[in-house]
């Protein structure tokens, strides 16, 4: 099975939103691969922050691609304005849909409107194989290793066997980690078949922030070398 490439993906929950163009010059310049934009309802979890208007200002500064997670309660209604905003990757929740044939319909809606890549996310909680009927439709799934809502938790190693499944099913396209990812978790996850790792504190926090990621990506790339 081929093996797509490792991607850094700094969350900017984590920057400072009082120079978000700054932050995102600054972060793309340390090396980032994709810009992880978290948005929350309210609802959905309890946590609010932003929406398509910030993220239309995010892509009017930003090269790298714009991997945005819906963490609301109806991401198929606001597909379109998240589309024109430019996200790149969009990703919506398994939860918040009772079905997979409603899951193929907020898919659908995402891919009408233009959006390059679709992921779905799964709570630490919700079993992986509830995307199973899903797996040739996405891009992407993101499999997460805190409950979402806020930042800085702590990470769930218990989901690890989530991203095993994925792969071992037969998933070649992304699988994507978020939550609590540090130098010690990341190759945990890039040993399980992860290829995208989200951080946010344990980067935008460091003193070398270059230096940073460029450890998380040779940490990354070598346990996938010595895996073959």
């Amino acid at each position: 099975m081929a093996r797509p490439p490792n991607l850094i993906a700094p969350s900017l929950l984590s920057c400072d939103f009082a120079r978000l163009a700054e932050e995102t010059r600054r972060i793309e310049a340390a090396g980032a691969d994709w810009l992880h934009v978290d948005v929350m309802d309210g609802h959905f979890v309890p946590n609010l922050t932003i929406g398509p208007p910030v993220v239309a200002a995010l892509d009017a500064v930003a090269t790298r691609p714009l991997d945005v997670h819906l963490m609301i309660s109806e991401p198929r209604r606001y597909a379109p304005q998240f589309a024109r905003a430019g996200a790149h990757v969009l990703t919506f929740h398994r939860e918040v849909v009772d079905s997979i044939s409603a899951a193929r319909e907020v898919i659908a809606a995402f891919r009408d409107e233009g959006v390059s890549q679709v992921g779905v996310a799964l709570n630490p909680d919700t079993p992986v194989e509830s995307v199973g009927d899903l797996l040739d439709e996405v891009d992407l799934v993101l499999v997460m290793s805190v409950f979402p809502g806020f930042g800085g938790q702590r990470f769930m190693g218990e989901v690890l066997p989530k991203v095993r499944w994925l792969r071992e099913r037969g998933f070649d396209k992304h699988v994507e980690m978020d939550g609590g990812l540090n130098g010690e978790t990341l190759p945990l996850c890039a040993a399980a078949g992860t290829n995208v790792f989200v951080a946010g504190s344990a980067i935008f926090g460091a003193a070398d922030v270059p230096g940073t990621i460029a450890a998380f990506r040779a940490a990354a790339e070598g346990v996938h070398a010595a895996r073959g």
